[in-house]
């Protein structure tokens, strides 16, 4: 198969390109400098000749922050862009699956959000991701839109390895206790996704993360026990719980409970995601082996 990835240099994209030209497909990846979103006379230059049998789209401005100060700009690159990609792959009959985010919900829910439950965002970031995701599938039924949740995986730092490193250089670490989502493995998604790679009826709106649930405290905390058990010499080994409200530094107002259900992809697919610990184990593991 022939895949076109934007972003190709992120945490996701670049798990994706290196996987999926393993398992044999021929892959063409652009990053940000090969590609930009912001540009649509390069889009169509760089893509209206190429040849592909489905383009996956991971770039974004995902600076949650900075958007709420720069919503033209988010807009341009999180929702106009998305639909130039929409309508370049409509116009060649071919599908689009473009990477989108757990933050386009409200967090007043206290159980896994489905596919069906209204997004309702509650900043500019989020609402720019949502008019993407809108202005994607208006384009073509065929398209998908996948939404996923604290990525991290081993091309780029995230949370988990960021936590792990002040571990070895200080005892005091926290986290945030009262904001619940679920960690998503770029290893796993690569896997996950590839059945929905090919022109199969699974158009619309999917959800794509590891199993379970838990809050950022409860994430570091996995990750660092994974590290004593290797037998790493840490200095931090408890990570203490902090308040959403206590983040003084933060402009965007964030979901609190963003925990998504997986059941459709299940449907599709019959793929399980494994638990988010089981993951966090294997890339703990991996990034102590290197």
């Amino acid at each position: 198969m022939k895949i076109a990835i934007i972003g190709s240099g992120g945490r996701l994209g670049a798990a994706l390109a290196r996987i999926w030209k393993e398992a044999g497909d021929e892959v063409a990846g652009f990053n940000h400098a090969a590609l930009d979103l912001g540009d649509d006379a390069r889009l169509h230059a760089a893509l209206d000749p190429l040849d592909f049998d489905v383009l996956v789209n991971c770039a974004a401005l995902t600076n949650v922050d900075y958007c709420e100060t720069h919503q033209d700009e988010a807009m341009r690159l999180n929702s106009d862009a998305v639909r130039t990609l929409g309508q370049i792959c409509a116009a060649k009959n071919r599908r689009c699956l473009h990477i989108s985010t757990d933050y386009v919900f409200d967090g007043r829910k206290r159980e896994p959000y489905t596919e069906s439950d209204p997004a309702i965002p509650l900043g500019v970031y989020a609402a720019t991701k949502l008019a993407g995701e809108n202005a994607l599938l208006e384009t073509s039924d065929r398209h998908l839109v996948v939404r996923v949740s604290w990525v991290f995986g081993p091309d780029r730092p995230s949370f988990v390895d960021q936590i792990l490193q002040k571990a070895r250089e200080t005892e005091q670490l926290s986290a945030v206790a009262d904001k619940w989502a679920v960690p998503t493995y770029t290893l796993d998604v690569a896997q996950l996704l590839q059945p929905l790679l090919a022109d199969v009826p699974a158009g619309g709106l999917l959800h794509l993360c590891n199993a379970g649930s838990c809050s950022w405290q409860e994430y570091g905390q996995y990750a660092i026990d994974c590290a004593i058990d290797l037998g790493q010499p840490l200095k931090g080994r408890t990570v203490a719980p902090l308040q959403m409200a206590d983040l003084k530094a933060f402009i965007a107002e964030r979901p609190v409970y963003t925990v998504m259900s997986t059941a459709r992809l299940t449907e599709l697919t019959d793929l399980v995601p494994r638990p988010w610990q089981a993951a966090v184990e294997e890339h703990v593991k991996a990034v102590a082996a290197v």
